[in-house]
């Protein structure tokens, strides 16, 4: 029977498939702690109070692209070149999603509508990670290889996107609240058009480096394809919702670190 556990675990069993999974995790990961380290650099005077969680935001996200790194060197395996069109983070800029690099590149501060962006893009994201993570903890929590890494890495998801509802609902109070539900709308239907794209791009490497028959490589297919439908209809509305968190100040303390998959 084909289900999200034998999928992934054929994924994992697998070298080759395994280190492109993890390189493509790795390479969205650290790209979004350069991301979250620069818009930390950057915040504007009125929201200076946000810069520590950014920052540990970013500081997260680095983690987790070292611990992806670290479960390929446990089983002697190298990083692999991440194909372009599986660039779940580039393609999302590509698209207008968030804050371009450019912009983060310069040293011009941002304004109060770049941060409300900032977290829009992130609240979408991170709904799409915590998502994910759920479902690898779900079914490999236990696994004496990723258990560690899958639970921590689930649960700093889930501290983020807490973070992103308190600080979106702080900012609707402040008067930001149309421009706050007008960007979350524009980045969740933007987001589930690259995610549809891309899981596509993923399961078509993956079934070149797993030998799939045509019958599987079109089941799963139509799988992504009906869930596209899906989020594209109603879906896309979990995505925009807000509401107060039960984990509040999420990212008030320090990151931990990865040292243990070192």
């Amino acid at each position: 029977m084909l289900s999200a556990k034998s999928l992934f675990q054929e994924i994992i069993d697998n070298d080759r498939s395994f280190a492109l999974f993890c390189s493509i995790a790795a390479g969205g990961e650290s790209q979004g702690g350069w991301e979250n380290a620069r818009i930390a650099a950057l915040v504007p005077p009125s929201e200076r109070d946000l810069a520590p969680r950014i920052a540990r935001h970013g500081a997260d996200e680095d983690k987790h692209g070292r611990i992806f790194n670290a479960l390929m060197r446990r089983r002697g395996l190298d990083p692999v070149p991440v194909p372009p069109e599986t660039d779940y983070t580039m393609l999302l800029e590509r698209g207008g999603i968030g804050l371009a690099h450019d912009r983060l590149s310069a040293d011009e501060p941002l304004s109060v509508p770049d941060i409300v962006t900032y977290l829009a893009h992130s609240r979408v994201t991170e709904q799409r990670a915590s998502e994910q993570m759920e479902l690898l903890r779900r079914h490999f929590a236990d696994h004496p290889d990723l258990g560690r890494a899958v639970k921590m890495i689930s649960n700093d998801e889930d501290n983020h996107l807490a973070y992103c509802h308190e600080e979106l609902l702080r900012l609707a109070r402040a008067g930001h609240g149309r421009a706050i539900q007008r960007t979350l709308r524009a980045c969740a239907l933007a987001e589930i058009r690259v995610y549809r794209d891309v899981s596509l791009a993923v399961m078509d490497h993956m079934g070149r480096l797993l030998g799939w028959p045509r019958a599987k490589a079109a089941v799963l297919a139509a799988g992504i394809h009906a869930v596209y439908a899906w989020e594209r209809l109603v879906g896309w509305r979990r995505m925009v919702s807000l509401r107060m968190p039960e984990r509040r100040d999420a990212l008030g303390g320090p990151a931990t670190t990865a040292a243990e998959f070192a």
